[in-house]
């Protein structure tokens, strides 16, 4: 779980960009500009990163209301092995997944990924696990996201999965005999979830 110190100066990054937004008083503005400055210092002493590095982080998007970013993964299990794929970015493994795209649904946002990183066509049948990736282990982030978790099954049981222009290699892998994560897209408790929840149809659906 992450600092307290970061997860204070990520709300308070959100509270000024917000109030920034809708303030219509010169003299707020100036203020609220102040406290997202003062913020994003904080962010960048905290990750020990370059400040312009730090306030890159937050100007994508649109202007508003400072809402978590949303991440999708899809689990594709395969006679008790689960598929992932190796990322250029990192060399390291995760399940197939990214950003969710503006105008599609997360169902259908999760089903493109795994087309695009692992080149199966899925369907996705359910969502096992939805997470605060700061209430998880993974590495401290800046950013605030959710992660959403979906379980999948190919249209063709018998397609072989094979890598897209982000990824290196896509493979089927069993619980036992992981290859090094990507630990910021995916901690083992998150396959481990995904296969218990493929054996296990009554169990519910994980979030925190």
């Amino acid at each position: 779980m992450e600092s307290s110190w970061l997860a204070m100066a990520k709300r308070l990054q959100a509270l000024a960009a917000t109030g920034r937004h809708f303030t219509r008083c010169p003299f707020d503005l100036e203020r609220y500009q102040e406290i997202e400055t003062i913020a994003l210092q904080m962010l960048a002493d905290l990750g020990s990163v370059p400040l312009e590095r730090i306030a890159g982080l937050f100007d994508e998007g649109d202007p508003g209301y400072v809402t978590p970013k949303v991440e999708v993964r899809g689990a594709v299990i395969r006679d008790g092995r689960i598929l992932l794929v190796q990322e250029k970015e990192d060399g390291r493994w995760a399940m197939p997944g990214g950003y969710a795209d503006v105008g599609i649904s997360a169902a259908g946002n999760v089903e493109k990924e795994v087309w695009e990183e692992a080149g199966l066509e899925v369907k996705a049948q359910q969502l096992y696990a939805l997470r605060h990736k700061a209430r998880g282990n993974y590495p401290p982030d800046s950013r605030d996201f959710y992660k959403l978790h979906f379980l999948c099954e190919c249209v063709d049981p018998a397609a072989a999965p094979s890598p897209g222009v982000e990824t290196v290699r896509a493979e089927f892998f069993p619980a036992d005999a992981l290859p090094p994560l990507s630990l910021g897209k995916n901690l083992p408790e998150d396959i481990a979830a995904a296969l218990a929840f493929a054996a296990d149809g009554r169990l519910r659906s994980w979030f925190d």
